[in-house]
């Protein structure tokens, strides 16, 4: 039987192989805490934080053009009107947002099946989504498979990948999120397998590639600095679009 990530803690070797900048001695000590859940802490309430959704006539508008709508959390609500810009210079294409500071991905798969329902879909969606989801990163992989039988087998979905490891809090913390986000973008990996509609933005790969980018393009861990870090993401998210054209 085929093992399933969503059901397993990530190994050591996958967890390095996804990007995470610790020392391997450091990594060892985390194991312990898996005893007592995840390690990163609990969501905090998110229904009343800042959002950004697009209006009905402009969703209309980027069906017409077939363009993409996009779910995303915090990252996506800073980062996606330089998005929009960045991606409307390359390729033409327009983005309809659903962007909420905090969400985790369940819910955004909730908006995207009420779009669906209410509008239908472009032939591309992207997901900006999985940061808040280091919580309970088991969640994850069952919400991949929901997107994936909502868009069905002739759109393409791109998924941005997670790094996390908030520098507000200890060391225990930083490497649980940081294990918790493997864990996060293991699962993407094994859906990608599994449906090759389903492109991975690797942003965690990118970040680990060079030891300065997590400092230089992240702010507390999490979202990006502006504009570096914001020009790196949203320029990867650009060329896995216009890759896929």
């Amino acid at each position: 039987m085929r093992k399933r990530f969503g059901s397993l803690k990530p190994n050591r070797r996958q967890l390095l192989l996804t990007g995470a900048v610790v020392a391997t001695s450091t990594v060892a000590a985390t194991e312990t805490a898996f005893a007592g859940g995840y390690g990163s802490g609990d969501l905090a309430p998110w229904q009343g934080l800042t959002r950004a959704i697009a209006t009905e006539a402009t969703i209309r508008t980027v069906l017409q053009r077939n363009g993409l709508f996009m779910f995303g959390d915090s990252i996506g609500l800073q980062d996606g009107k330089a998005l929009a810009t960045r991606l409307a210079a390359r390729t033409g294409d327009p983005i309809a947002v659903n962007n909420w500071s905090g969400r985790p991905t369940a819910p955004a798969v909730d908006a995207l099946a009420e779009w669906a329902q209410r509008y239908g879909l472009p032939r591309r969606i992207l997901m900006a989504t999985g940061s808040n989801d280091i919580f309970t990163p088991p969640a994850v992989a069952a919400q991949v498979e929901r997107v994936m039988d909502l868009v069905g087998g002739q759109r393409t979905v791109f998924w941005v990948n997670t790094q996390v490891a908030r520098t507000r809090y200890g060391t225990a913390t930083q490497l649980a999120d940081q294990r918790n986000s493997a864990w996060i973008n293991l699962q993407l990996s094994d859906a990608q397998r599994q449906h090759p509609n389903l492109r991975i933005v690797r942003w965690a790969e990118y970040l680990a590639a060079k030891p300065n980018r997590l400092t230089m393009y992240l702010r507390e861990g999490i979202h990006t600095t502006v504009p570096a870090g914001q020009d790196a993401r949203n320029e990867l998210i650009v060329q896995a679009i216009a890759a896929a054209k």
